[in-house]
């Protein structure tokens, strides 16, 4: 199976793998946690790799990367991502589509490199304004708490035990990739492989405890200048004085964004694959990106 292409960036090792043709590269970012990024978003990729060129960067601690070397503040984040499309011989422009955490990312570099990127495809991204807001509704400490008992639970299961098999439709399959045909057996083994691996990383773990930096940082580059299309789900976020759902529209509204809502939860692209493509690639026609 062809995994992709490693790069030397930041002192580790990145993985890009790369698929399809076209002027314009769309390139995958992954949420946190994500544990092999080449193969999650295979769902909606794969349906756009005829007309497209693909690219899906798996940061450090993620899918076939080596460990962090770096912090991982949004800038390293971004810096070592455009670094590794470039050591892979993938040049701008790109189109960024952006799953939960890399939307801080996304919109720090889209923001700050406009030349470089074409469009923004949200795949229920993180939005910087809620993240901030949580910041400031839930106590350093409290993050802290629940910072510590979740990596206690992730590594747990990462030991594959009783507990892992209890929570497998929570854990290793949320995605429903196990259980349905977008991946072939080879894929299948792999991928569960990899999450039992990389499932407790400690990259994961400095990226949501700079989480609230990171998004201050993106919200400070303003809303999304580029044309954008925007999966908004009805996941249940940690504010009080806001919904998921409502954050995704009020920030779609300031970028004056394309909406369209799902209810098929945060991994809403193992399930609407068909639809998330089809919409991606007709918004992208419609904007003249091809």
């Amino acid at each position: 199976m062809e995994t992709g292409k490693k790069v030397d960036v930041g002192g580790t090792v990145l993985n890009v793998y790369t698929e399809g043709r076209g002027n314009v590269t769309i390139v995958f970012l992954a949420g946190g946690g994500v544990t092999c990024p080449m193969l999650e978003y295979k769902p909606i990729y794969r349906r756009m790799s005829d007309k497209y060129r693909i690219a899906v960067i798996e940061k450090a601690g993620y899918g076939f990367s080596g460990e962090m070397k770096t912090p991982r503040t949004i800038e390293n984040l971004v810096s070592e991502s455009r670094e590794a499309l470039m050591k892979a011989g993938i040049e701008p422009p790109y189109v960024l589509a952006a799953h939960s955490y890399s939307g801080f990312e996304t919109v720090y570099w889209a923001n700050t490199y406009p030349d470089e990127v074409k469009a923004v495809l949200s795949i229920d991204m993180g939005i910087p304004d809620y993240a901030v807001l949580q910041g400031k509704e839930i106590s350093e400490d409290k993050r802290e708490k629940l910072l510590e008992k979740n990596h206690k639970l992730l590594k747990t299961i990462a030991k594959n035990g009783l507990i892992a098999k209890l929570l497998k439709n929570k854990t290793e399959n949320v995605s429903g990739l196990l259980t349905s045909d977008e991946l072939t057996e080879e894929e299948k083994k792999i991928y569960r492989q990899l999450f039992y691996k990389n499932l407790a990383n400690r990259e994961y773990v400095e990226e949501s405890r700079l989480m609230t930096s990171n998004a201050a940082k993106a919200a400070g580059t303003g809303a999304l200048k580029c044309p954008s299309c925007f999966y908004i789900s009805n996941m249940k976020g940690m504010c009080k004085s806001k919904t998921w759902r409502q954050a995704g529209l009020d920030y779609a509204e300031k970028c004056g964004a394309e909406v369209h809502l799902s209810d098929k939860g945060h991994m809403m692209y193992g399930f609407i694959s068909d639809e998330m493509s089809e919409t991606f690639m007709k918004f992208l026609e419609t904007k003249g990106i091809t």
